[in-house]
């Protein structure tokens, strides 16, 4: 059997697996919360869809692919199959979108949590382990059955939790104390599922076809560089639920002023302008001086 590291460049690439799956838990989560303040369907499925791509495209896929970095046969050089590596990515993001509009359309409830955690959790297995079928070396590859099933079922818990946490959390603290937890779950799932395979070398060695690991990697950052631009722009940009109130607020207190019998009255006329444009009018008042006896006496 062939000798398999799972930590080729040390603490790297776990420590940076990890903080790309808190990272897109996080806007997961951010996006989830902006879904349950949304008011009507089309707006509440947008930001479902991008909680889809936070959590499933960032949080589990990438996570997954950095941690591959560090993955090694020896004496068996890794090529990845181009089309299956991206079949994969789609895989995450499809049903863990498939799982959040299930548990996190209409009114929430235990059971959609349950049966959409059931569906995510089956589609991230299927994620990983179509990417484990991306790779192209030469050796027959084998999976210990237990551990297989105990990565599965990781995959179902985890992903049960994080649509819990996604239709329930709010805050800045417990959204971060959340991802935390999920990009706990998330590798543990990735590496109980790497630690069930078993490689044995094929007697001929030949070369296999296919991209590398650091073939694949610069437009994979560039990628995921892309959508975390986006989507905390989308969560930058949009308002918040404080945002809205203080908004219908500010307009109640406008139309409150305007209807009120106040506001049909002149405006004030500090300077006496509008006075001074005016032509004089006769008054009918007394006339102290004597002024207009003293014009009629000398006509």
């Amino acid at each position: 059997m062939a000798h398999i590291d799972q930590f080729g460049y040390g603490w790297i690439t776990p420590a940076l697996s990890y903080a790309l799956s808190v990272l897109g838990s996080a806007l997961g989560l951010i996006c989830a919360q902006r879904a349950r303040e949304a008011h009507g369907t089309a707006q509440r499925s947008w930001w479902l869809m991008l909680a889809a791509w936070a959590i499933g495209g960032t949080a589990i896929w990438s996570m997954h692919f950095m941690a591959m970095l560090g993955f090694s046969v020896t004496g068996a050089p890794i090529r990845y199959d181009i089309g299956l590596t991206a079949a994969s990515a789609l895989l995450a993001i499809v049903m863990v979108g498939i799982g959040l509009f299930i548990a996190g359309m209409g009114r929430p409830m235990l059971l959609k949590v349950l049966v959409g955690g059931v569906i995510a959790g089956l589609g991230v297995a299927a994620m990983h382990y179509t990417g484990m079928a991306a790779m192209r070396l030469n050796a027959e590859v084998h999976y210990d059955t237990t551990k297989v099933v105990l990565s599965i079922a990781i995959a179902v818990v985890a992903a049960a939790v994080a649509l819990w946490l996604a239709t329930n959390v709010k805050g800045t603290l417990a959204v971060i104390g959340s991802a935390l937890v999920m990009g706990v779950a998330v590798n543990g799932m990735h590496f109980t599922g790497m630690y069930s395979m078993s490689a044995q070398l094929h007697e001929e060695q030949g070369t296999q076809s296919g991209a590398t690991a650091s073939n694949l990697l610069v437009p994979i950052v560039l990628a995921v560089i892309l959508v975390v631009i986006g989507l905390v722009y989308a969560v930058l940009a949009a308002p918040t639920a404080d945002d809205r109130a203080g908004a219908e607020y500010l307009q109640n207190r406008m139309a409150g002023r305007t209807d009120s019998p106040q506001s049909t009255a002149p405006a004030p006329d500090p300077h006496g302008l509008a006075a001074r444009n005016e032509p004089a009018r006769p008054t009918s008042g007394p006339d102290p001086q004597g002024l207009a006896s003293r014009f009629q006496s000398r006509r």
